[in-house]
């Protein structure tokens, strides 16, 4: 089982490091103004959905409903984690709603601002927080 929760972890790192990320690279896109510049962010932001935080979120939900399998009423009657698997649920449309707008600048039709971007890009760090929260204290 400690392995099992050691890899969640790692894959949970991964996954959020490329939430961080590929906002980030949202606003960098949204500003630049040069086409050279606009087809590096493509590529950077299709082969860091697609290759790392796809496969990353993938790993983190295989891992973490394995630790649920190990004993799954003792888990499910627990608020906390009724709480943690809410916010894992709103995470991956997150994580959809990036691949959208993946598709969006791939496509050269971004409507927003890069300070809209800038706002978009501090949601997983409130998920973060209470995750980390939720699973840590078991606060209810």
């Amino acid at each position: 089982m400690l392995w099992v929760k050691a890899f969640h972890i790692i894959a949970m790192v991964c996954w959020f490091a490329g939430l961080f990320y590929l906002p980030r690279l949202f606003v960098y896109h949204a500003a630049c103004d040069e086409q050279p510049g606009r087809d590096r962010f493509k590529v950077m932001e299709r082969k860091l959905y697609r290759g790392i935080t796809t496969p990353s979120m993938v790993a983190t939900l295989i891992f973490g409903f394995w630790l649920i399998s190990y004993n799954p009423s003792g888990y499910l009657s627990q608020g906390w984690l009724h709480a943690k698997l809410f916010l894992v649920l709103l995470l991956v449309g997150y994580h959809f709603y990036c691949g959208h707008l993946v598709k969006v600048f791939q496509q050269d039709q971004n409507q927003r601002s890069h300070v809209f971007y800038r706002w978009f890009n501090e949601m997983p760090v409130l998920v973060l927080v209470a995750v980390v929260v939720l699973a840590s204290v078991k606060p209810f």
